[in-house]
């Protein structure tokens, strides 16, 4: 299983929120030097997303993404603000190695499959952030029907993989809920990736065990609940 740390951007600064209130922020530095950090500690991959994307201002922060490309030299997958088809190619043109359609995907389903015929599938995920069962769009602040059909659509549209952000546990740092995440893992048969409620090693170990094909890990490790040589060393 892989590991991303989070690289949450907004106002220009790398933070960590607490179910996805703004204003919950707490501040950790710059994007570069948090990145850097990571680095330093063995990760090979980031998870970047563009917060201020996800509340309606897509193109913020687009120089400082723009800096992680050049700079870090490793895999990023982005999500957050990717609004249009447009939006996506131009990204993955920069050097994002995989976007995340969030409300693009359920608004328009169909750019999954422009974006993976002109990409290949492996570069296109599709986001499935899911709140008492139900597909969390625009921000976490509308629903849009059973998580679980979403997922399938998304599959049969051609996305290569999946992220799935359980809403209900996210930032909290009280664990995953390890149903929702089986349920969708059974579901579909890309691969998965896990964000939200990821608070310990255990919690690592649950998902190995479900099958996921990687973890975000965000404000535990922000916090220090987590050490990412030790979160690597589990999951080799």
């Amino acid at each position: 299983m892989k590991i991303f740390p989070a690289v949450d951007i907004l106002g220009g600064k790398c933070v960590q929120l607490v179910q996805g209130d703004r204003r919950t922020a707490t501040v950790y530095g710059s994007p570069a030097e948090c990145a850097s950090r990571w680095i330093s500690e063995g990760a090979d991959a980031l998870h970047v997303v563009n917060l201020d994307g996800a509340f309606g201002e897509s193109f913020r922060n687009a120089d400082a993404i723009r800096h992680l490309v050049r700079e870090t030299g490793i895999t990023l997958q982005l999500g957050g603000g990717i609004r249009s088809v447009e939006d996506a190619k131009g990204w993955l043109e920069v050097g994002i190695e995989r976007v995340i359609l969030g409300t693009l995907a359920v608004r328009s389903p169909e750019s999954i499959t422009v974006l993976a015929d002109e990409a290949g599938s492996r570069r296109v995920m599709a986001g499935v952030d899911a709140r008492g069962g139900r597909i969390a769009i625009e921000g976490w602040q509308e629903t849009a029907g059973d998580y679980l059909v979403w997922a399938g659509e998304f599959e049969r549209r051609g996305a290569g993989s999946l992220l799935f952000t359980n809403v209900d546990v996210e930032g909290l740092q009280r664990g995953i809920d390890p149903g929702p995440v089986r349920r969708l893992i059974n579901e579909v048969r890309i691969p998965v990736t896990v964000a939200g409620g990821i608070s310990g090693i255990s919690d690592i170990l649950s998902l190995c065990d479900a099958g996921a094909a990687g973890a975000v890990l965000g404000s535990a490790l922000y916090s220090g609940k987590i050490s990412l040589p030790e979160a690597l060393e589990v999951c080799r």
